[in-house]
């Protein structure tokens, strides 16, 4: 793997000439890791079958989990849609409000993209990423490219070039670090329905925003979803996001919060077994409450706005407990009906394996 480091350069000339040689290993098949503003993604030529085959084996990720290709300007629409079927005019409202941005819209497939990008699927998630340094690159190597997070399948996503490293670095062409990613949290997957817009998976472009844009309703899809079939979106059938410490989630009146974390800890301490936990929550609870774990297994995050800090930076905590040999992370959680903690939580209810409760 080479590792090229764009930290700080933002103008596209330049980032198109350090980027040169990258895009060229896409271009020809191999794989690339790069940020975007959500999470660190591991990019393929999108048509190129034997090049997105090497994403799956790189991940060890399952064969039906689809991809999403990234586009860097709205002339590459072209080469992944079925342009025999027009675009709904909702999607050219959502595509002008939020791209680039991190929402990915579902539309018709394109005849020229690898099949192993939407397998056994009729429709393909298609985003343009709102980070200068994922649009040159996949600008300066002139394809569409797919790409989910990059790291191995079922981990906490990447928001930093080093998780990359160390999950794929023996597996990947190339490496670009552009920094930490500022969103934290993939992008919003939509549908859009004859009579309404479902999320597929929430993200950083909220239901409120969606609403803002279009005229119909937008729901959430999940708890419909049927875990039996073949999914139409990543993040929606596997387990996802998970630490090797076992994740606990409490949302509600804090002060019930912290009583259900002081009785989780004390019915832990009756077990033989040892637990190291490690807590993530806002400032202000840590401080009204007295909590005072090991500094490198405490994160008090701003509370004026906890559920956004939540979001930019739980992989990397996560993957920071494993570090510090936690067995247990304590996470406040926030209220899922409300902007970005609809994306949170859906995070945190599978990288926890459902272990998320209300108290109150």
């Amino acid at each position: 793997m080479r590792r090229l480091t764009v930290v700080g350069v933002r103008h596209e000339a330049q980032l198109r000439e350090m980027l040169r040689e990258p895009a060229q290993s896409l271009r020809r098949g191999g794989l690339v890791a790069f940020p975007t503003e959500t999470v660190y993604g591991l990019g393929a030529n999108a048509m190129e079958e034997e090049a997105v085959r090497r994403i799956f084996a790189a991940k060890e990720r399952p064969r039906d989990n689809p991809l999403i290709v990234h586009i860097a300007q709205d002339d590459q629409l072209r080469d992944v849609i079925d342009e025999n079927q027009p675009l709904q005019d909702d999607a050219v409202r959502l595509m002008r409000a939020f791209w680039p941005g991190p929402l990915t819209l579902l539309l018709p497939a394109g005849a020229r993209l690898a099949p192993s990008v939407h397998p056994g699927q009729p429709l393909v998630g298609i985003r343009m990423p709102d980070h200068p340094v994922a649009r040159a690159l996949i600008a300066e190597a002139g394809v569409p490219v797919a790409a989910p997070s990059a790291n191995r399948s079922g981990r906490p996503s990447p928001t930093a070039a080093d998780d990359v490293e160390v999950d794929l670095g023996d597996r990947i062409d190339w490496l670009v670090d552009g920094g930490p990613c500022p969103i934290g949290v993939e992008s919003t997957v939509l549908l859009l329905e004859p009579d309404c817009a479902r999320i597929l998976r929430p993200g950083g472009v909220t239901q409120e925003m969606i609403a803002s844009v279009i005229d119909r309703p937008v729901l959430y899809a999940a708890d419909a979803f049927d875990v039996a079939a073949a999914p139409l979106a990543p993040g929606m059938k596997y387990r996802h996001y998970a630490p090797d410490a076992r994740v606990h989630v409490w949302w509600g009146e804090p002060q019930a919060i912290d009583e259900a974390m002081r009785a989780f800890l004390l019915e832990a301490a009756q077990d033989d077994d040892v637990m190291v936990p490690a807590l993530i929550a806002p400032d202000d609870f840590v401080r009204r409450f007295g909590w005072a774990l090991a500094e490198e297994r405490q994160a008090s995050l701003p509370a004026d706005a906890y559920a956004e800090e939540l979001a930019r930076h739980l992989y990397r905590l996560l993957r920071a407990f494993d570090r510090a040999g936690a067995t247990d992370v304590m996470v406040h959680g926030v209220d899922p009906a409300h902007g970005v903690g609809a994306a949170v939580m859906n995070r945190l209810h599978k990288a926890s394996a459902g272990r998320v409760r209300w108290v109150g």
